[in-house]
């Protein structure tokens, strides 16, 4: 028996028109200098993305060829979000922080044809743009130079100049929701970056179940400060959510550092944002540094990249602002779980469920393997490899590869972990990062959450080490703030309550910065590499 509903595709031409013509007067507004904005609407939006996408058309873009983009989150960005996938083409946001040869290598591995870059970043495609042998046009936003694009075989427009030429109108096209809309691609830690492919439908469930009040709560009374760059993993999906909901879109383009950050939210006054703990770190130092600032609006900040510190929520809390932790990856698109403690919970069981990876959200399940590929049970002890399915968790990386990180319909996520009788994911290590010392496991990542909640550290990445005795010890790469002269003994004396004793570190070094890898993610292989090459510089606890 068949239903009696129309059969109405989930697209993101569908997201775009809601946006534009029920909630055409809510606000995007995006940053142009750490003290000035520029602002528009949704159905200025709307406008513009047509007027994209007659470009485009007229570039040749035909079909589902790839669009890609070398921006920051700005209005620009916004409009390919909204015109590539409406038009029947597929958006590829290409992340900045990566290097030369990879961005090439994605961007003929994805075919692209045509890039949009911002101005301030043409040096940085430049050195990749000679290598892209797919690309033939490149449309510049702003006036700045572009002669070194020249020379490279590819036709260099002005975005502005090109827009203009457009009518404001566009047919979108009926597209099949299962079709592509957009990709990303990982970002090569191990050999290199895999692309991941979202269609309509996974971008528009996902959207929605953003909205939802067991997710991020996402609704038209918020304005959204999407930090987190629209590079990575869709910006968390904040931005279709944003306009699912008709929420107000803050985009802070390129001042991610936590001045600008705070100047806008005072400035703006949003209710909700998203972005990795290191920038709520840099946020909270700030706030403590230079007292008076006013970042009252805030009422949910989604956290997420890596584990949020427990010390990190407590410090907001006191603030009255509630950090929540949200767990996800490129190929979850990303959003997965989100740490909601129910009410009627102690203080202590509702900040042990918050420091969890929370519970998965509709539509999308999760469970714990071991080495074999057997279930284990949801009973809180049980730990193995995570892995999730649903219908916008990826089903395989563009052009097949990596098949081994996919296991009878579900993607192994290289997450170590364990889930318990409420169905809380907690997750205790990246399975290249997990410690095994004298047989049994030891976390990093809870070192690390509570190395950082020490007064002295800025930031901590710990590592394993060959130890002949224990086969590895765990080594505690720590950044302390400027001024602080935290000693091996004084962290371990500082852990040493806090975690088992056998979990202390031995070794220490104490580094300028921790590398980070293309997601802004600490890239531990880099430091194995360097204590491998002598590189680091190390000191022993006189208890070790």
């Amino acid at each position: 028996m068949k239903s009696t509903m129309q059969d109405f595709p989930l697209t993101v031409a569908s997201v775009l028109r809601h946006a534009a013509s029920v909630h055409g007067d809510r606000q995007v507004i995006t940053a142009v200098t750490p003290g000035s904005s520029r602002r528009s609407t949704y159905a200025e939006l709307g406008e513009r993305s047509a007027q994209l996408a007659n470009a485009l058309r007229d570039l040749g873009i035909t079909g589902d060829e790839r669009v890609a983009t070398f921006q920051w989150s700005n209005q620009e960005h916004l409009e390919a979000y909204a015109a590539v996938p409406s038009m029947g083409a597929v958006l590829h946001t290409l992340n900045l922080r990566l290097p030369p040869h990879q961005l090439s290598y994605i961007a003929g591995h994805a075919e692209d044809r045509v890039v949009i870059v911002d101005d301030t970043l043409v040096p940085l495609l430049a050195r990749a743009l000679p290598e892209m042998g797919t690309v033939h046009t490149v449309l510049v936003a702003g006036s700045g130079d572009t002669s070194v694009l020249e020379g490279h075989g590819k036709e260099v427009l002005r975005y502005d100049e090109v827009l203009a030429a457009q009518a404001p109108t566009f047919d979108w096209p009926v597209v099949d929701e299962t079709s592509a809309a957009a990709m990303c691609y990982t970002s090569g830690t191990t050999g290199n970056p895999k692309g991941v492919v979202y269609s309509h439908r996974s971008m528009w469930l996902h959207s929605q179940a953003a909205c939802t009040h067991n997710a991020l709560g996402i609704a038209y009374d918020d304005t959204v400060l999407a930090i987190v760059p629209m590079f990575h993993a869709n910006a968390w999906g904040l931005p279709y959510a944003a306009m699912m909901a008709g929420a107000q879109l803050l985009l802070p383009g390129p001042f991610l550092q936590a001045a600008p950050l705070v100047a806008m939210i005072e400035a703006e006054r949003p209710t909700m944002s998203g972005a990795v703990p290191t920038i709520w770190n840099d946020i909270l130092n700030y706030v403590r540094d230079n007292p008076g600032h006013d970042l009252s609006s805030l009422k949910m900040v989604a956290c997420g990249g890596s584990a949020v510190p427990r010390s990190l929520m407590t410090a907001f809390d006191e603030l009255g602002i509630r950090i929540v932790q949200a767990w996800g990856m490129t190929e979850t698109s990303p959003l997965a779980a989100v740490a909601l403690a129910p009410a009627g919970l102690s203080a202590e069981e509702a900040m042990r469920l918050r420091g969890t990876q929370g519970r998965v959200v509709a539509g999308v399940e999760a469970r714990i393997v071991d080495d074999t590929g057997l279930v284990m049970p949801h009973d809180g002890k049980s730990v193995g490899e995570l892995e999730v399915r649903g219908p916008w968790v990826t089903a395989s990386y563009y052009g097949g590869e990596d098949s081994e990180k996919f296991h009878d319909g579900w993607l192994r996520t290289g997450d170590v972990g364990l889930i318990d009788p409420a169905q809380f994911i907690t997750l205790t290590d990246r399975a290249k990062d997990v410690i095994k010392s004298g047989g049994e496991w030891i976390s990093s990542v809870e070192l690390e959450n509570e190395l950082i909640g020490h007064p002295d550290v800025l930031q901590a990445a710990v590592i394993g080490v060959p130890d002949e005795k224990w086969q590895e010890r765990p080594l505690a790469a720590v950044v302390r703030k400027p001024g602080a002269a935290a000693t091996p003994d004084e962290l371990r004396e500082f852990l040493s309550d806090r975690v088992a004793k056998w979990w202390l570190p031995d070794s220490w070094s104490f580094i300028d910065a921790v590398p980070l890898t293309g997601t802004g993610k600490f890239d531990k292989k880099v430091l194995r590499q360097q204590y491998a090459d002598g590189e680091l510089t190390v000191e022993n606890s006189s208890r070790a």
